[in-house]
């Protein structure tokens, strides 16, 4: 199944990175990633031959669904769980009280949420981020300035204190981004859209502050420059000329060794943590001493001879293909820092445009950041991919020096 028919008929609850799609995908996924960012590239340079959009990845939380239950025709407000075989929905305030699961903190604003958006006119279901809630908004200062702010999880969004924004936003009682529409004829079959104007075609309610996730280029600076074109283009070249030159069997082989593949993206997101982006040539040799650990640890958990050289067997397997085809694993890794490169330029491009205040919370004060990322969605096919800089919001993410929404 190709990457983009795989999203319009899921669900939006996990979405990977671009990059990523090498080794979910293999040579099919690899092809779609340079094709996608090939696209993109088109529609920032003015010259793009279909249709590019772009959304913003609010750092909100929880995530919230709303809508109306075909089974029932009851509406609800759900967090994870709404699209299971027996999905996991709330349908009045009892529902919510009566969850043992129910984290106490969102009671009061998913009560809210089941009573304010019910007067919406929501069609279908729909997907989005709380960004704030009752007593989430504080007046902060900034750099000599007053803001409003509100911090879901890591990102605090900040709003000019004298603005009209910041007066229509503490005069609701909670505030949602809405990204992701579904419909469908049951809860566990519905096929989401990205992307939509949602907030624009709900009934107003003063009591709920909503908005889009749509990317808006206040600046009117969010579009390639001929260097830049020139530059993202060669990037591109390079990774067409690396794929190229990378088996297809190996890629193949490995997105469907699930063993593997999970181990790959664990060294990933080691090296993403530990703040290196993975491009350099070598990173096979990393990936080998991770895997030697990762087997040591696992033949160490075990007691019986039969249960180790089960393990051991498992690890000779995977080790020794990967020693045996390390060329053409380094070759992946050299592409996928090509990728990162292409994705990077592209998300610098897109911040450019932005006009909402990003900070970090420290105990030294805020640091100034970037949106956590964006979502590109091919119109004709309501495919999407996932453009985050994995290295800036990694390390907010697991800094110790960062505070976080919920450490507050």
């Amino acid at each position: 199944m190709r990457f983009t028919q795989f999203l319009a008929e899921s669900k939006n609850v996990h979405m990977e990175h671009i990059e990523e799609m090498i080794f979910n995908d293999g040579v099919a996924g690899t092809r779609q990633a340079i094709n996608f960012l090939r696209d993109i590239r088109d529609a920032l340079a003015g010259n793009a031959a279909r249709s590019i959009n772009f959304t913003v990845k609010w750092d909100g939380a929880p995530a919230i669904f709303a809508g109306t239950d075909p089974s029932d025709g009851k509406f609800f407000v759900a967090k994870k769980g709404v699209f299971n075989k027996n999905p996991q929905v709330f349908k009045s305030d009892k529902d919510i009280d009566n969850d043992p699961k129910f984290p106490s903190d969102l009671k009061e604003p998913f009560k809210i949420a089941l009573k304010e958006l019910s007067k919406m006119g929501i069609k279908g279901v729909i997907q989005g981020d709380f960004m704030f809630g009752p007593g989430d908004l504080k007046t902060e200062e900034f750099e000599g300035e007053s803001y409003l702010t509100f911090q879901p999880n890591t990102i605090v969004y900040a709003v000019p204190a004298d603005s009209n924004f910041a007066k229509e936003l503490k005069s609701v009682k909670i505030g949602i981004v809405w990204h992701t529409t579904y419909t469908g004829r049951s809860l566990d079959s519905m096929k989401s859209s990205f992307g939509k104007d949602i907030a624009t075609k709900l009934r107003k309610n003063r009591n709920v502050w909503v908005d889009d996730a749509n990317y808006k280029d206040q600046s009117g600076t969010a579009t390639f420059t001929k260097r830049e074109t020139t530059e993202i283009t060669k990037i591109l070249s390079d990774a067409g000329r690396t794929f190229k030159g990378v088996s297809a069997s190996v890629m193949n082989y490995i997105a469907d060794n699930e063993p593997l593949k999970t181990r790959m993206k664990v060294y990933n997101n080691a090296q993403i943590r530990a703040g290196s982006q993975i491009s350099f040539k070598n990173a096979t040799s990393g990936l080998i001493e991770s895997l030697e650990t990762f087997w040591t640890k696992e033949i160490d958990k075990v007691s019986s001879d039969a249960a180790k050289q089960k393990k051991t067997a498992q690890r000779d397997e995977m080790l020794n293909y990967v020693k045996e085809n390390k060329s053409d694993i380094d070759k992946i890794y050299i592409l996928m820092g090509l990728l990162t490169a292409a994705k990077q330029m592209i998300i610098d491009k897109l911040n450019k445009g932005s006009s909402l205040k990003t900070l970090l919370r420290t105990a030294y004060g805020f640091k100034v950041t970037n949106q956590e990322g964006y979502v590109a969605i091919d119109r004709l096919s309501n495919g999407a991919v996932k453009l985050v800089d994995r290295l800036e919001f990694s390390r907010a993410n697991f800094s110790a020096e960062i505070i976080k929404g919920w450490e507050r």
